[in-house]
């Protein structure tokens, strides 16, 4: 392997031990390296908003992290009344943090708002699976959906947040983007569009699920260059910052001075393939020739055992393992570049052929899969976008292949990520009809068995006519200073309100 991740370059006069200016002024400073395009959680799909989202909004819902269990947050009961409809008792005596009253009105609005195709919403898998939602009294609503959807809580404890009703109608998603309002244990202070965000704790918070932030504030700034952010580190400037290169956190720990973590989390990394042809009908991954060559051509353990580390693992399945539902005895495909190279001659590529290379993170990762490319005669040129970009161009005009990650939005169900991709949705590149009736089969069925039976038959196919190369598992490198105190969980969840000082 060629390829190799850039190595640290840190001022002489950054070489000291890390400052801790952060306790002093109970302030933890942290670093995103992706621009958020919007804090609305309506309106991003990315795992900085989630972020923001867990920690300024409340979900009706919330899953307990430890032991997996629902509990109770804006609402205090729960249940089904029949297939595909669920009522909810709210919780009196929430106020959203511009002192307006929590009730009915709120989660009826913000619902039946992000259900309708006209508000334009991007996290569109969060609410989906609801129809319309109605108000049964002040403290009481029903949510229709479109089918039996057993995932529902696991939703309602994840991406559905609240927002204030009057305040939304009076500002929307322009509003919100500079002065969100929600309920949760943080409100903003500040907000610089995909720059800098600034939090102070809400000391009204109800904490019925989530308990009050122990840090008073939380400051976060963009800095997209790993260099930047590790210099940062050395001067005291960062408290906090994870999806760090396994070099990089390698070279931090020996150091000392610091904490370095690293953890499992739900999201995996895929290649995916224009086997609709949606780029044009010359385009060679319509051939499931080709696209076994590419995924004959990736050597992921070589990858992950050079470039990654920790505990990522390579997956053969369109899905993260401690997903409900997510089957791993798929057909998979060796990595074999002679193998590659015989069935691009059969599809009519003796020679190989030139093609665009999309991503937007990773990008040592991106050119190492470049390079093995080019050994079976692929020439792929790498376009490397902004998140937003890239998806907005996916959903547009397609990409004949494209680097990819998803977090599934915590959500611990195949629904979350398989059936996002592949149910003829803006970013389905395989356009499978029979794959997408069958994973609506399985999103609503209310038998657990058939569902995982159903999957199974969804994420067998997807690696049969290899429409996606399944790379691998993330796991992730957080480094912290040596005084903060926060643990990190497998759903990539950083909950802001946990952190605190040692």
């Amino acid at each position: 392997m060629r390829t190799a991740i850039a190595a640290v370059l840190l001022p002489a006069c950054l070489l000291a031990s890390a400052a801790l200016a952060g306790k002093a002024d109970d302030t933890v400073s942290i670093a995103f390296a992706k621009e958020l395009e919007h804090v609305d959680p309506y309106f991003n799909t990315a795992r900085e908003g989630i972020l923001l989202g867990n920690a300024a909004w409340d979900g009706l819902l919330y899953r307990n992290p430890e032991t997996g269990e629902y509990v109770g947050n804006l609402a205090t009961e729960w249940g089904w009344v029949d297939a595909t409809t669920l009522d909810l008792t709210l919780r009196e005596g929430v106020k959203f943090h511009n002192g307006e009253d929590f009730d009915a009105d709120d989660v009826v609005y913000t619902l039946n708002y992000a259900v309708d195709p006209a508000s334009g919403i991007k996290n569109k898998v969060s609410v989906n699976w609801i129809k319309t939602v109605e108000k049964l009294d002040k403290y009481k609503v029903r949510i229709h959906t479109n089918g039996p959807f057993p995932a529902a809580f696991e939703y309602l404890a994840g991406p559905v947040v609240i927002h204030p009703d009057e305040y939304y109608k009076a500002v929307g998603p322009e509003g919100v983007a500079t002065r969100p309002i929600g309920t949760g244990p943080y409100k903003f202070e500040s907000v610089e569009p995909g720059k800098h965000f600034v939090l102070k704790r809400n000391e009204d918070y109800f904490a019925a699920a989530k308990p009050k932030a122990k840090v008073e504030t939380i400051d976060i700034r963009t800095i997209p260059d790993i260099n930047t952010q590790m210099a940062e580190l050395f001067n005291g400037t960062i408290d906090l910052v994870w999806q760090v290169p396994s070099d990089q956190a390698d070279k931090m720990a020996g150091r000392g001075g610091f904490q370095v973590v690293n953890a499992p989390t739900m999201r995996v990394g895929y290649l995916t393939m224009d086997a609709a042809g949606r780029t044009g009908a010359e385009n060679p991954m319509t051939d499931v020739r080709v696209r076994q060559a590419v995924y004959h051509a990736i050597n992921r353990n070589g990858i992950v055992d050079a470039l990654m580390k920790g505990t990522t693992e390579v997956v053969d399945s369109a899905c993260s393992p401690s997903q409900f539902g997510c089957a791993s005895d798929v057909t998979t495909y060796a990595y074999d570049p002679a193998k590659a190279k015989e069935l691009l001659a059969e599809a009519g590529y003796p020679n190989g052929f030139e093609i665009d290379f999309y991503a937007y993170r990773d990008r040592p990762l991106a050119e190492a899969m470049i390079g093995m490319l080019a050994e079976v005669g692929i020439k792929a040129n790498l376009n490397y976008l902004q998140y937003a970009a890239l998806r907005e161009k996916r959903i547009k005009d397609g990409a004949p292949i494209t680097f990819q990650t998803w977090g599934s939005n915590s959500i611990a169900d195949v629904s979350a990520i398989t059936s996002e991709f592949f149910r003829l949705g803006g970013e389905d590149d395989a356009r499978d009809e029979v794959l997408a009736e069958t994973l609506k089969k399985a999103d609503s069925s209310i038998d657990p068995e058939e569902r995982e039976t159903l999957y199974k038959e969804a994420l067998s196919l997807i690696a049969d006519k290899a429409y996606w190369v399944p790379l691998w598992n993330y796991s992730t490198n957080y480094i912290m200073g040596e005084d903060v105190s926060f643990t990190p969980t497998p759903d990539e969840l950083v909950r802001f309100y946990e952190i605190g000082w040692k």
